[in-house]
């Protein structure tokens, strides 16, 4: 029996890509992370595609595809983020990161370069997927969708965590405002904008726990 194909949607530090992980390993499902991918090409862009201001180059960005090697790697169970065969998974959670992500993110040429790897991957099933157009564009037909919120209070105070338990320092207020500011973009995008898919299961987590959600996402899954 093919396993299923879940898409999980949601704003920024809904907890999408560590709740994805588990569901993954207690269903026996690859997680990919859609949302690194896009950090991976951001930080490849950060670290070569830099014009004389210091910003990046989106042009340079699109002729450099072809100099772009991500991949996943299982490292004791947890899939870790490689480009060019370079461990990047502390990388791409940095500030700097963050504050580009959101306009490599809606290019649509980074898209279409990220989408077929992301479906090519989804087409044997037995895979969960998280990021912002998952159950909208990536991949339409999943099984199942889930949309994950949370209020900008709850998501800055997990994000700062975050950032603390990778050692890197952050102010509470600049976190806040980067994600009103990425909450903002990836509403407005043109290109695959961070949109709810109509059938998909909202679930809001501001006052659930990791586990909470986790079990809630599961009961939907082994009712239907």
């Amino acid at each position: 029996m093919k396993k299923p194909v879940i898409a999980i949607d949601g704003y920024s530090s809904t907890g999408k890509s560590s709740i994805s992980k588990v569901i993954a390993d207690k269903l026996g499902l690859i997680h990919m992370d859609t949302g690194a991918l896009y950090r991976g090409v951001t930080w490849y862009a950060l670290q070569h595609c830099l014009n004389e201001n210091g910003e990046i180059d989106l042009n340079t960005l699109s002729s450099s595809f072809n100099q772009i090697k991500l991949e996943f790697k299982n490292n004791d169970g947890t899939l870790i983020l490689f480009l060019n065969d370079t461990d990047i998974s502390k990388e791409i959670r940095t500030n700097i990161v963050s504050d580009n992500v959101s306009l490599v993110a809606k290019q649509k040429e980074v898209r279409d370069f990220l989408l077929q790897s992301q479906r090519t991957l989804a087409e044997k099933g037995g895979v969960i997927m998280d990021g912002r157009d998952i159950g909208t564009v990536v991949l339409p037909n999943a099984d199942y969708k889930f949309f994950l919120t949370a209020s900008i209070d709850e998501r800055t105070n997990r994000r700062f965590l975050e950032l603390k338990g990778l050692g890197i320092e952050a102010d509470k207020e600049q976190v806040k405002q980067n994600l009103i500011e990425r909450d903002k973009i990836d509403s407005e995008r043109e290109i695959a904008p961070l949109k709810q898919a109509e059938d998909a299961i909202v679930i809001d987590n501001s006052e659930l726990t990791k586990e909470e959600t986790i079990e809630l996402i599961l009961s939907h899954i082994e009712k239907i």
